[in-house]
């Protein structure tokens, strides 16, 4: 029995450096630890996403077999917008996930991500060259050509295609968010593009806040979402199945889980890839390959 004794001893020590390991790979404990937190004492200036619930569950977007990624809420035409990557193009949806109008993009590399800046302007990120490119879209407009655009190159700590995944836009500060996706996880705040202007100077501003990203325990980042109502940025992630919300200050308030049985999902979004939310606070999510989901507000 003693023989025995130390192998087993070895192999429980083992197992047990596995779990520690997975659990801070998967941030477990601040996860947990926001968990109970936010049970005790929940946030109340917050969105509650705890008590959002599904409307709208898994909807094939008929029409469409590449993978969608991104999503944004264009408030003029009430609509949204994604991407795809595969062939590229810019989708108008229909806020109960019909297309309405589909864009080529030419030019535009590997794009991961749009978001609405203003009537007629939209931001499409190129991942992999770590581009941002603003377009004007009409109602007649049919392809977009990156080289005929605005763009704005920052080239911050290029890894492949774990570059920039989501956006989102404050249309009050003139900030744009921009979400890394991970190695390293970070979301950068970009102030002067796009260039408003033409009469004054192109200068642009990028800056970082590594205390708010610490924060975020998720695995990686998939969308950004700016909420004009409260001043508070939505983060998505993929891996971790979940939303978490941030106040001002970078503090997480509020989550949304993505998994099945909260929420009212009946099964775990695949691989969710874009966040939008309405002015009444709905959201919509898109997961790949081509899923549409709404989640409305609930009552606490």
């Amino acid at each position: 029995m003693r023989r025995l004794s130390r192998p087993l001893l070895l192999l429980a020590g083992l197992s047990l450096l596995v779990l520690i390991f997975t659990a801070q790979e998967f941030r477990l404990f601040e996860r947990g630890w926001f968990n109970v937190k936010t049970w005790w004492r929940p946030a109340e200036q917050g969105m509650a996403l705890q008590h959002y619930r599904v409307a709208v569950e898994g909807k094939v977007i008929e029409g469409l077999d590449d993978d969608v990624s991104a999503l944004t809420y264009d408030p003029d035409r009430k609509t949204l917008f994604t991407v795809t990557n595969k062939r590229s193009e810019l989708i108008e949806l229909s806020l109960d996930g019909q297309i309405l109008r589909r864009i080529a993009l030419v030019g535009f590399g590997d794009p991961e991500a749009v978001e609405y800046v203003g009537r007629d302007s939209y931001v499409i990120t190129d991942e992999r060259q770590q581009r941002l490119i603003q377009v004007r879209l009409q109602d007649d407009t049919h392809t977009l050509d990156a080289s005929q655009a605005e763009q704005l190159t920052l080239g911050i700590g290029l890894n492949g295609n774990k570059g920039f995944e989501g956006l989102a836009y404050d249309s009050a500060g003139k900030r744009l968010f921009v979400a890394k996706e991970r190695d390293p996880m970070l979301i950068y705040v970009v102030q002067g593009f796009p260039h408003r202007d033409p009469a004054q100077p192109y200068a642009v501003q990028v800056a970082q806040d590594r205390k708010r990203d610490a924060r975020l325990f998720v695995r990686d980042l998939s969308s950004l979402q700016f909420d004009e109502r409260s001043g508070h940025l939505l983060a998505l992630s993929d891996e971790s199945r979940l939303v978490i919300e941030l106040d001002e200050e970078g503090k997480p308030l509020s989550t949304l889980s993505l998994r099945r049985g909260f929420q009212g999902l009946k099964q775990t979004v695949p691989q969710a890839e874009g966040i939008a939310m309405d002015e009444r606070g709905t959201l919509y999510l898109v997961s790949e390959p081509n899923l549409f989901y709404v989640f409305e507000p609930g009552q606490p």
